[in-house]
């Protein structure tokens, strides 16, 4: 299996230790395991194991299982609870039960659910799936050498798998929208194009497809843009190029690199006396989406503005970043009558 070699965890993690010290922050809240669990999706207590590589590799159904299962539990609705299976799937126009399986633990989800998942709960979806906006914030953020430079599109684009007109698009404000079908075409047509054998011509389907057991027919369909891989052939795929494979489908060891490399970059931006630990797409297209949501918003009745502002607090608390808030006059709790979606029953797995 032709993929990237393993991250040397431990060099990035004192690299990481050592950038805190220096911009004055605390190294063990930094690298808390339980930060790294979070945003990676590993349980905290197996992070020490990951860092040495002696943590045993996780079956993808298994692994993809337990994921979701630690998304609904740390990233819950406004008022704490988890997220019902039913208001999950209905973000993607998918019925509740289509998840019962992944929620169970019985079965993989098909690929544009795994996508799905990813986007309700605001984590990275892997080089495959991940949106323009999502895909060009992961190359500005967590460049193999270090942040990438918002001008160096031919970089940008073989980072991503988005050309450089579409990059620029993205980075005025305006990402462009594929179907995921076309989407994933395209992607799996960058990395065979951009990522060759040594003789310089592209990988057959054959050869990516041996490298995780299947045939090189199954990938005929995806590479023409006829349908899409299931979720097991979207993880090889990824894992035969080294690029990542998003929050549900990375190994630990991936997982872990990947957010290493973005809590890296936001330190070095922080020692720069850049955006101070900002995310750098916001601060790309801070100029772009601030101005057009504000001017939409400004149109909002009082009613509209409670509306938004309580559909902002479940994002953040989908994405892990709850807000306090304080009651109404005249309430116990949390205000109700919100414009955003209401969380239904719990399902049965």
């Amino acid at each position: 299996m032709r993929a990237a070699a393993r991250p040397d965890l431990i060099a990035a993690r004192d690299r990481i230790a050592h950038l805190a010290g220096q911009c004055g922050q605390d190294p063990a809240e930094v690298l808390s395991v339980e930060r790294l669990g979070h945003l990676s999706g590993i349980e905290p207590e197996l992070i020490p194991q990951v860092l040495a590589g002696t943590a045993a590799e996780v079956p993808l159904e298994r692994r993809v299982h337990e994921r979701f299962l630690r998304l609904r539990a740390t990233r819950r609705d406004k008022h704490g609870r988890e997220w019902s299976l039913a208001a999950i799937a209905e973000d993607f126009d998918a019925p509740g039960a289509s998840l019962g399986p992944l929620n169970a633990g019985t079965g993989l989800p098909r690929l544009g659910h795994a996508a799905g998942v990813q986007r309700f709960f605001g984590v990275y979806a892997g080089f495959l799936l991940a949106d323009s906006r999502s895909a060009v914030e992961r190359a500005l953020a967590a460049g193999p050498d270090g942040p990438a430079a918002a001008d160096d599109l031919d970089h940008l684009s073989y980072l991503s798998g988005l050309t450089p007109q579409a990059i620029r698009l993205t980075l005025d404000g305006h990402p462009p929208r594929l179907p995921l079908r076309e989407q994933v075409r395209l992607r799996f047509e960058h990395l065979r194009r951009t990522r060759p054998r040594a003789d310089g011509r592209p990988y057959s389907l054959t050869a990516i497809a041996g490298s995780f057991d299947a045939s090189g027919q199954s990938l005929t369909r995806p590479a023409r843009g006829e349908g899409l891989p299931n979720l097991a052939a979207a993880a090889g795929i990824q894992r035969f190029y080294g690029v990542e494979g998003g929050f549900l489908m990375a190994d630990d060891a991936e997982a872990l690199a990947g957010v290493l490399g973005c809590v890296e970059s936001e330190l070095r931006s922080v020692r720069a006396g850049g955006t101070g630990g900002e995310n750098p797409m916001l601060a790309v297209l801070r100029a772009h989406d601030v101005r057009s949501i504000v001017t939409r918003a400004g149109r909002l009745s009082p009613a509209g503005w409670k509306s938004l502002a309580d559909y902002l607090d479940e994002l953040l608390a989908r994405e892990g970043r709850p807000v306090p808030r304080e009651p109404e006059p005249g309430t116990t709790g949390p205000g109700g009558g919100d414009g955003a979606r209401v969380p239904g029953g719990e399902e049965a797995p």
